[in-house]
């Protein structure tokens, strides 16, 4: 029986790997490329491609504001912005309404 993988990744290095769910007490992952610190994301992420640099920067805003991709019961992580124009909407928004930026980049629609 095999073990249900989650995905990590290196910004530095634009890489994703799926490895199995850590457990408490191991050590940090780290990224066979660079030796890197890998970031846990979840099971329900999708990786760009590695050239596609926009959306590597998009995701690293996303990452550093805490929001990760893990599986809800009902259909998946919910919008994510793909852009870094997509970001700087919510961004904005959050600055001139003062919600959390975590929140507003999750927010389907800019009002």
């Amino acid at each position: 029986m095999s073990h249900a993988k989650t995905s990590f990744v290196c910004l530095p290095c634009r890489a994703a790997y799926k490895q199995r769910y850590p457990r408490l007490g191991d050590p940090a992952r780290v990224c066979p490329r660079c030796a890197g610190a890998l970031i846990h994301v979840g099971s329900a992420f999708a990786a760009p491609k590695r050239r596609d640099a926009a959306a590597w920067r998009a995701l690293s805003v996303l990452l550093n504001a805490g929001v990760r991709f893990h599986k809800s019961c009902c259909g998946g992580p919910g919008f994510r912005p793909r852009t870094p124009r997509e970001v700087r909407e919510r961004l904005t928004h959050a600055r001139r309404s003062g919600e959390s930026f975590r929140r507003a980049l999750t927010r389907p629609d800019v009002p």
